[in-house]
């Protein structure tokens, strides 16, 4: 399961500097594209050799003065639910206010592990001041000092006690999970594949708090479907949807060996199908995009082709990635929907040969030699592919740091042609061989 560790707390108390502290460096590098950086929500940290996605609950409330509290009350309920470990932010300078307390009362209910979080503690007066959140109850109460950094590597030692890494499930079945933003027709492709036929959907063990898990198995077709869809009544507050949405997407990428990614036909993709996305390139999963509700757009020429250049325009640089159009309403191309996943799914599985990918790449190098770094020229002896649980190759080569990224570049989308891994993300490393 997903391990998500979720920032809460009222407003300004510096939910978002602690989330860049935690995510910023190691994101702001690896996903600067226009439209993603600027509104995003969840991402990475890496700590003592554990990953885990970190959501910023901030991003997610709206700001009018009648529904703001129980928005953010509503936030953290659903944050005891999904996330592995809640991180209660305060603010040591403003001291303990009546939202503090009525959060952390509720929080208090938790059985999931809550940190304490005094923030802006950076001086001593500070520090002395804050001494009263032990009031509020918390066993583990920290003080830091998000802008600086300061106090955030004991959280970051204390949190990762609290994170499983889980071996990646062997499943003799491909796991398919269909994700998405709300209202886009996730339930409805659900629906539309399981079908009214729910004599043979046999129910996987998990609880209905967690994604449901349902075989799929006809037309000589068998996997297992995620549905992170439709469990939960429609709330209140259109954010508080959009936060639970991406609460279960997070989880479900986490378990899926390929995700559907649903957009809607009408709306076209959006900075938070791109943030769906760049979870699953980043996961390592496959990936399928289901262009829905095609059946409400007034056909002329080359629309689809248009339509699916935009979605890769803001795709790249990955857009080796198969863009279907459907219709789950009309049950339009479902069936190649889930052709293309499984078909996904045996280029994410392909191994190759060492000794035809030494012939072949090291031709390809010869034909097309890598660029001079100042004078000099990197020599490549070897390759071969790594034994990970997606498609990874690693070059030997006299030195990495003379390989420029456009070559690695090169070398991947030369990969990408000769074999097939459309819809699959690829690491290309650099070693160096004596």
């Amino acid at each position: 399961m997903g391990n998500i560790v979720a920032i809460v707390g009222r407003p300004n108390v510096g939910k978002s500097t602690l989330y860049n502290r935690l995510v910023g460096s190691r994101d702001a590098i690896t996903d600067d594209f226009s439209g993603v950086t600027r509104d995003r929500k969840y991402g990475f940290c890496e700590w003592n050799g554990k990953r885990f996605t970190v959501v910023d609950t901030g991003g997610f409330v709206l700001n009018s003065n009648d529904l703001f509290e129980s928005a953010i009350r509503d936030q953290a309920r659903i944050a005891m639910e999904e996330a592995s470990v809640i991180l209660f932010m305060t603010d040591a300078q403003t001291g303990v206010t009546d939202l503090d307390e009525q959060l952390a009362k509720l929080l208090r209910r938790s059985d999931k592990p809550v940190f304490l979080v005094a923030n802006k503690t950076d001086n001593y007066h500070n520090v002395l001041d804050a001494n009263e959140f032990w009031g509020l109850g918390f066993e583990n109460t920290f003080f830091v000092a998000a802008i600086s950094g300061s106090g955030t590597g004991d959280l970051l030692d204390a949190v990762v006690e609290h994170i499983h890494v889980e071996p990646e499930m062997e499943s003799e079945f491909p796991k398919l999970a269909i994700v998405g933003r709300p209202n886009v027709g996730k339930s409805s492709l659900t629906n539309a594949l399981l079908g009214e036929e729910r004599n043979i959907v046999t129910p996987v063990a998990g609880t209905t708090r967690d994604p449901i898990h349902s075989h799929y198995n006809k037309f000589g077709k068998e996997f297992i479907l995620i549905d992170t869809a439709g469990i939960r009544k429609k709330t209140k507050v259109e954010e508080d949807l959009e936060f639970y949405t991406v609460m279960r997407a997070i989880r479900a990428v986490e378990e899926a060996d390929i995700c559907l990614l649903v957009l809607d036909a009408t709306q076209g993709i959006e900075s938070q199908d791109l943030n769906i996305l760049r979870l699953a390139q980043r996961r390592h999963k496959g990936i399928v995009i289901l262009v829905n509700k095609w059946d409400l757009i007034t056909k002329e020429t080359n629309t689809a082709r248009d339509f699916e250049q935009a979605i890769k325009n803001r795709m790249a640089p990955f857009t080796d990635v198969p863009v279907l159009f459907i219709s789950a309403l009309e049950k339009q191309r479902i069936f190649q929907a889930v052709e293309m996943a499984l078909e996904v799914y045996e280029n994410r599985n392909r191994r190759i040969k060492t000794s035809e990918l030494n012939e072949l790449m090291l031709q390809v190098i010869e034909e097309t030699p890598p660029p001079s770094i100042r004078g000099r020229y990197p020599k490549f002896k070897y390759v071969t592919q790594l034994p990970t649980h997606y498609p990874a190759f690693v070059f030997f080569v006299n030195n990495p740091n003379w390989v420029r990224d456009s070559y690695a570049q090169f070398l991947e989308n030369q990969l990408r042609k000769r074999y097939k891994f459309t819809g699959v993300p690829i690491d290309v490393f650099m070693r160096a061989k004596s």
